[in-house]
């Protein structure tokens, strides 16, 4: 496969997978959830919506970054088509799961914005979920797949509460 077919397939994969997961988790759910009916707030409102804004915002575009970090590897975030690198540049250099963590601020924000306590429970249960998967499939294959050079990396990046200063291998 030429240069530009593996990363125009890495691409699509990534997309695929961005619509079927974080899709599904942050955007499927949550309207299933609340219809996506914003809350009134009242007076609190000129705070209450940017604060939940800022969360969604901020948890779209650190998402979108993270997953075309793995197309720029030729890559995808899916186990079952992963890259043949180790992703451990940008957000990656700060915390191990930043896309998880993007996923909650998308959820919390829209529990923010919506009023709604289901979300809240819902985001609890994701994160349940994922640190489960993280601890039960992901480390133990990342671990199997690369090596002394992950193990390296669990070492210095933290997995859920990120660096101040970017990790240098």
């Amino acid at each position: 496969m030429t240069n530009s077919a593996s990363l125009a397939r890495a691409w699509i994969g990534t997309i695929v997978f961005l619509l079927l997961a974080p899709g599904i988790v942050a955007g499927l759910i949550p309207w299933l959830i609340t219809g996506w009916r914003w809350h009134d707030w009242g007076d609190a409102a000129w705070i209450v919506v940017p604060i939940a804004w800022i969360a969604i915002a901020l948890g779209v575009g650190f998402l979108l970054y993270a997953f075309a970090l793995f197309a720029v590897h030729r890559g995808t975030p899916a186990p079952v088509t992963p890259t043949q690198t180790l992703v451990v540049t940008g957000v990656y250099r700060f915390v191990r799961n930043p896309m998880y963590l993007a996923v909650l601020a998308i959820i919390l924000g829209q529990a923010l914005l919506f009023g709604s306590w289901w979300l809240v429970l819902y985001a609890g249960v994701a994160l349940a979920a994922v640190v489960t998967f993280v601890k039960g499939y992901e480390e133990p294959t990342l671990t199997r797949t690369y090596g002394e050079q992950y193990l390296e990396y669990r070492r210095n990046v933290p997995g859920w509460w990120p660096r101040l200063t970017p990790w240098r291998e």
